[in-house]
């Protein structure tokens, strides 16, 4: 009480007392601090109860009024006697010492506004980054102080001030860094060393690099010549009885010293209060995003960041249920790093296991995030801790064991996370770890060749319809992504030397449409050994085939050779003869209801693939190797067998491998085009392509067609009952086939629509 009455007297004093020059009064508040050192006898008091707090506040809106009264740039006599005095040295050291109780929290409240406030640049001086860097050390040694707000605040602005002069951040790379440079061993620094370091540092000013404040390594300001200065061995004597006595830089030197301010961020992520761990967060995406590669070679070789990114992505990965629904884990509400609070009691859609999602899906955010955010060279490391620690070490076993639910929980829970990537670092890395590198083409003996590639690719042809289905999902979004070795691994390296054709070369007359309505050398399906099972008596002639095609689109003038594309339309939309069709029999299912979804899809694969540059036409096929036996590739041979069992396969299987198959025929590469959109390619000698398959479902169709009753209006009660416009009843025979057709007529469409829209993209100049 006492104290507080002193205090209001002193602000009475000075109030009523002649204002003095800004430096005699600066002089005299640092003077106030330092007596209360010389003189005090009770350092068990608080700070709050002195007036240590009332004379910072002072000191720092002096500083402040100085420099908004003198041009920017300019140092005045008050910042010049905070510098040559090293007031900042002597905070940190009170600070330290933590004397009186509660003077740490105090200085770094005066350096955060110090440095937050100050406009002019204060960090390239020696004696005022080597206190920060010092203080930084005290930050986050233990979690949960009375100091920890205070603390993340000094480092925020720390890293903010880095982020916008990165040069700066070379003067928070510790010496051995620059040990590690010189030498290019990995010699132990001693405590010796350092302290020899230090003084060298100090005596010559080697640190204070550029942009130094003007005097600031000059003698003290005229100004205070007559004045006593505060006797050194005085203050220093007083600081010796209250145990406080000036320690050098580090007691013990750590192993990961180098880059102090990442090591006290790190230790601050893990408090307990998330408000605190979201700002050290904020203060590491800052610090990763400076473009200085030795500080980036420093965070990544000499901190624990990639460790805490990793161990924490897998600590919270195993929380997780051994079980979780997939649709929950798909439909949990998108998630943002920063906003990772969710209350249980608050939720109606709650489920078990949703708290440990969501903070294991917030934490693959951020990491994500950071690693969009950070340096090139610093990114790449990240990424690949995050793919040899977390995806190698942690979800592969999870995705390649052989317990159903372990797969579908594991499996849903890739399809979120490649969904949710954005950083292209990361992606690639992901996508390594799902498919492998590899870039040459595929043969039967090696498609094993990279074990969880093979496994996930068996998994989309799985005994269990939700595996398959889940498995599907997660490669239809991967396709999805930008990146081009996606696409090249899976479909493209088989394709590469178009050794699916047989090469026939080109007669004048070939180049007509003959009577019959089909191009001259396309296999005729009796011919096609495809067919050797179907009875000549099931098939149809070509003119009933033909006979419900639609209107031709208007010729293009084509010089290139390729296929007109309402033949191609055609052929699409005639394969599923009319007995088999039921669309047409219900409003708004046309074909021409795929076209504007088509257009929107194809524009959007052109824009991600745009910088792949892929060629323009097929590879002429003088230069391709047609000896080499054609594989279409594991992932195309298990969408086509797939395909071939559409009519025995449950209605979402279907789906869902027509949407895989869609997606790939979007992609704008000639090859890609050719080997799933063109019916009149010249298939080699044993190769199938989309159109084969189908052609071949097609024929399977009309045999099993004749043996069921009442096949057409089974078949239009099916589509309306899909539709909802019709209610439930009962079950109708033979439903999986009905649907399976329905499906089939429907995903011809599309290809029909994909076909024309990206014919019309190509010959649009």
């Amino acid at each position: 009480m006492f104290s507080k009455f002193t205090s209001i007297l002193q602000h009475a004093v000075e109030a009523l007392a002649p204002s003095l020059p800004l430096q005699e009064d600066f002089v005299y508040h640092w003077k106030a601090i330092t007596h209360y050192y010389i003189e005090t006898s009770d350092d068990k008091a608080p700070v709050t109860d002195t007036n240590i707090p009332s004379h910072l506040d002072q000191m720092l809106g002096i500083l402040l009024q100085e420099e908004r009264e003198r041009e920017f740039g300019v140092t005045g006599p008050c910042m010049e006697y905070l510098l040559h005095h090293k007031i900042l040295e002597t905070l940190y050291t009170l600070g330290k010492a933590d004397c009186p109780p509660g003077m740490k929290q105090q200085v770094l409240v005066f350096y955060t506004k110090l440095l937050g406030r100050i406009q002019q640049p204060l960090l390239p001086h020696i004696n005022v980054h080597r206190p920060v860097q010092k203080l930084i050390r005290l930050c986050g040694e233990v979690l949960a102080t009375p100091t920890e707000n205070e603390e993340i605040q000094f480092l925020c602005i720390v890293c903010a001030k880095l982020k916008q002069n990165p040069y700066l951040v070379n003067f928070f790379l510790e010496n051995k860094l620059k040990s590690l440079a010189s030498k290019g061993t990995a010699d132990v620094i001693s405590e010796e060393s350092l302290k020899g370091q230090d003084s060298v540092s100090t005596d010559t000013g080697q640190s204070c690099q550029p942009e130094e404040l003007s005097g600031a390594a000059g003698l003290e300001p005229p100004e205070f010549e007559d004045e006593s200065p505060q006797p050194a061995d005085e203050l220093s004597a007083s600081l010796d009885n209250l145990a406080v006595a000036p320690l050098p830089e580090a007691t013990v030197v750590r192993p990961n010293q180098d880059y102090n301010l990442v090591n006290s961020l790190l230790n601050l992520t893990r408090s307990p209060d998330g408000r605190i761990a979201v700002k050290a967060c904020e203060g590491l995406m800052l610090l990763v995003s400076l473009p200085e590669p030795a500080a980036a070679k420093c965070l990544t070789q000499s901190t624990c960041l990639c460790e805490l990114l990793t161990d924490r992505l897998a600590s919270l990965y195993k929380a997780l249920p051994q079980s979780v629904d997939p649709l929950d884990i798909e439909t949990v509400e998108a998630i943002n790093w920063g906003l990772d609070s969710y209350s249980h009691k608050e939720d109606a859609s709650a489920f078990p296991g949703k708290r440990a999602l969501i903070s294991f899906l917030s934490w693959f955010d951020y990491c994500d995030q950071l690693i969009k955010e950070a340096q090139k060279t610093a990114a790449v490391a990240l990424a690949k801790a995050v793919h040899e620690r977390f995806f190698v070490g942690v979800m592969e076993p999870q995705l390649m064991q052989t317990s159903e639910m372990g797969i579908l929980t594991s499996t849903a829970l890739l399809h979120r996370i490649v969904r949710q990537v954005t950083s292209d670092v990361l992606l690639q890395e992901m996508v390594f770890f799902i498919l492998g590198e590899q870039r040459e083409p595929e043969t039967l003996a090696d498609i094993s060749r990279h074990p969880l590639r093979h496994r996930l690719i068996e998994h989309c042809d799985h005994i269990s319809d939700e595996i398959s289905i889940m498995t599907l999902r997660m490669f239809e979004h991967l396709l999805q992504k930008p990146n081009e070795h996606i696409l090249y691994n899976l479909v493209l390296r088989n394709l590469e030397e178009r050794n699916y054709t047989e090469y026939k070369p080109v007669c004048p007359e070939d180049k007509d449409v003959v009577e019959n309505g089909l191009i001259a050398g396309a296999v005729d399906l009796e011919e096609d050994p495809l067919f050797t099972d179907i009875s000549p008596d099931n098939t149809l002639s070509n003119q009933e085939w033909l006979s419900s095609s639609p209107p031709a689109t208007p010729d293009h003038p084509k010089n290139d050779g390729k296929t007109e594309v309402h033949k191609i339309v055609n052929s699409f939309l005639c394969l599923v003869p009319d007995e088999a069709k039921s669309s047409y029999h219900v409003e708004g299912t046309g074909y021409d209801t795929y076209l504007r979804d088509a257009h929107r899809q194809f524009r959007d694969y052109c824009a991600i693939c745009l910088r792949w540059e892929w060629p323009g036409s097929p590879k002429a096929l003088e230069k391709c190797n047609l000896e080499a036996t054609f594989f279409e590739g594991h992932f195309l041979k298990v969408l086509f067998d797939r395909m071939g069992r559409i009519l025995d396969q449950p209605y979402d299987v279907n789906l869902q491998v027509t949407s895989v198959l869609s997606r790939l025929s979007l992609f704008p590469h000639p090859h890609i085009h050719e080997y799933l959109l063109d019916p009149y390619v010249n298939l080699a000698s044993g190769c199938r392509s989309l159109f084969s398959v189908i052609v071949r479902v097609v024929g399977d169709l009309m045999v099993r067609i004749q043996r069921i009753p009442d096949f057409t209006p089974k078949l239009l009660l099916v589509r309306k009952r899909l539709l909802g416009l019709e209610p439930e009843g009962p079950m109708i025979d033979h439903i999986t086939l009905l649907e399976g057709v329905i499906v089939l007529e429907e995903f011809c469409k599309e290809l029909a629509a994909i076909a024309f829209v990206k014919y019309h993209a190509s010959s649009t100049p």
